[in-house]
């Protein structure tokens, strides 16, 4: 501790877009109603899940868990950020690097539990007779367990590293948030095997996951073509359409952030994506699966009667 305290400074300044002074009120207008909005849609989701028998079922498990995870995510950054935009632009040393810890652990448990999610569905649909054999209770709570370890490793191991790193009295980050491609670039001194060691690991993180989930789905439209029904193919293509969308939503920009060297980033692009996987996707994530799911839909609704029915 003493190392650390000599070598860094005790509170960064997160300069978000100080530049540009006109952005900083509908930005925190912005955060002031998607945060709410997130909290709400994932808890719902999480409430009508745990209620509701007809959704006792690995989907859903999963499901639950990636609202408790977006509700982590958002928890992680919007409230600093409100802060900073609000009052004082400064963070704490140690509030900095367990933001540093907290958003990436939920960052890379998000990467792998879609791709646990797309197994699941590509199970329900190319393996229905034996779908309750192989996704079983034991089955979905070990790779629950795995998605969460996999990525509090990821966050120890990379922040760690990160926070080692020489700052030369800097303490100045241009972001709106304390995130490990822009702690890097603004370190001094060689850093070079920070950079390719985030790129491998994000490589493992976010490319294969992806690439499984593409042949998971790969695999999924070639069974559903095969239905002869249309109204099978129907159902089959709307439980996986809004997992397809969320995936999409989530590896876009964090692909097109993290799968490059940090030196190469441009000046705003962390802040705008950060935005974009950090609030926009888990905001949007409960309604995408909540409009496109009957089953989700009936059980809020069935919810709602009785909370009125109740009172």
């Amino acid at each position: 501790m003493d190392l650390i305290n000599k070598s860094h400074p005790e509170e960064f300044f997160l300069l978000g877009f100080a530049d540009r002074p006109w952005l900083e009120l509908p930005l925190f207008i912005f955060l002031l109603i998607t945060y709410p909005m997130a909290m709400m849609g994932n808890i719902a989701i999480i409430l009508v899940s745990k209620l509701d028998p007809h959704l006792h079922s690995p989907m859903y498990f999963f499901l639950t868990n990636l609202s408790f995870l977006d509700m982590c995510y958002t928890t992680s950054t919007v409230p600093q950020m409100l802060f900073n935009l609000g009052t004082s632009k400064t963070i704490s040393y140690m509030g900095c690097a367990f933001q540093l810890y907290f958003f990436h652990m939920m960052g890379g448990a998000e990467c792998l539990l879609l791709a646990a999610m797309s197994f699941d569905r590509y199970v329900a649909i190319c393996k229905p007779l034996h779908y309750t054999l192989i996704m079983n209770r034991r089955i979905c709570v070990l790779l629950v367990v795995t998605v969460w370890l996999s990525g509090m490793i990821y966050a120890v191991s990379e922040a760690t590293l990160t926070l080692q790193l020489p700052l030369c009295g800097r303490n100045t980050l241009d972001h709106l948030l304390c995130e490990i491609p822009v702690f890097i670039k603004t370190a001094c001194g060689e850093k070079g095997a920070n950079e390719l060691t985030l790129s491998v690991v994000c490589f493992f993180l976010l490319a294969v996951p992806l690439c499984l989930i593409l042949v998971s789905y790969a695999c999924i439209g070639h069974a559903v073509f095969k239905i002869k029904s249309l109204g099978g193919r129907k159902k089959a293509f709307g439980t996986c359409s809004s997992h397809l969308i969320v995936v999409f939503l989530f590896y876009g920009p964090a692909i097109s952030m993290y799968l490059q060297l940090p030196s190469s980033i441009s000046r705003d692009q962390p802040k705008f994506m950060a935005l974009f996987y950090g609030v926009v996707t888990p905001t949007l994530n409960p309604f995408i699966y909540t409009l496109r799911n009957k089953d989700v839909k009936g059980a809020l609704g069935n919810l709602m009667r009785s909370i009125f029915t109740s009172k």
